[in-house]
């Protein structure tokens, strides 16, 4: 199953298994991912791509209900018949729509032509240094997600920091981690995090300006572990 070039952005490539994961990096938190013809969105919000020009949707994820990862226009525009929406539930207070998934709860979801489903996770996603507990309290339970698609486990982190639960992912092969002090985690922080997941592939995203540079050198150490950086400022 081949993946033909659906949008306008940087893009990797990786060997599932049943066929090829395209990763588009649209900006920002928001993610699109192609398993031949089916499509899956992250955060996918206005700022961050062109969605009227882009593939439908066949799954949406939301990983919480800021308005840089919740885009109620965006993921109508996707929509088409039988589009999967999964989200936080403030995530679905907010949008009055989609399937709740908890933390520690799997949905699984059949991929036509994959001889694999889809496994979606849910785990925590908060803050927990002095200060910043009110852009992601640990009681409101947004979402990160880890999802296996074929061979390859992949952990979106959403909005956190380097949180105890990251210690309990299990295996890792792609990790995004997202780095903007104060609303998310210092390169440092990254860095602590990745040698804890130990992913084979690190992409920070949500960035900002934060130094992507930094984060480079504090890992370079770590030969187990390829910092690969795109444009998710």
């Amino acid at each position: 199953m081949e993946n033909k070039k659906s949008f306008d952005k940087e893009t990797d490539y990786f060997d599932a298994g049943p066929g090829t994961l395209a990763i588009n990096f649209l900006g920002h938190g928001s993610l699109a991912m192609e398993l031949g013809d089916f499509v899956v969105y992250v955060d996918a919000v206005s700022d961050y791509g062109i969605y009227t020009k882009y593939p439908k949707a066949d799954l949406v994820l939301v990983t919480h209900e800021h308005a840089d990862h919740l885009d109620s226009t965006v993921i109508k525009t996707l929509s088409k018949t039988g589009t999967r929406l999964i989200l936080s539930q403030p995530a679905k207070n907010k949008l009055g729509a989609g399937e709740v998934l908890k933390h520690g709860q799997v949905q699984k979801i059949t991929v036509p032509g994959w001889s694999s489903e889809i496994e979606i996770s849910a785990v925590p996603a908060y803050n927990i240094s002095q200060g910043r507990t009110q852009f992601h309290p640990k009681e409101r339970k947004d979402n990160g997600y880890i999802l296996t698609i074929g061979s390859l486990r992949i952990y979106v982190a959403g909005d956190t920091e380097d949180i105890p639960e990251i210690s309990d992912l299990g295996r890792i092969d792609i990790a995004f981690l997202p780095m903007n002090q104060p609303y998310t985690m210092l390169p440092e922080q990254v860095a602590a995090a990745a040698r804890r997941i130990k992913p084979s592939i690190l992409y920070p995203y949500h960035f900002g300006s934060s130094d992507t540079e930094r984060l480079i050198k504090l890992l370079e150490g770590e030969k187990d572990i390829e910092v690969r950086v795109r444009k998710m400022q």
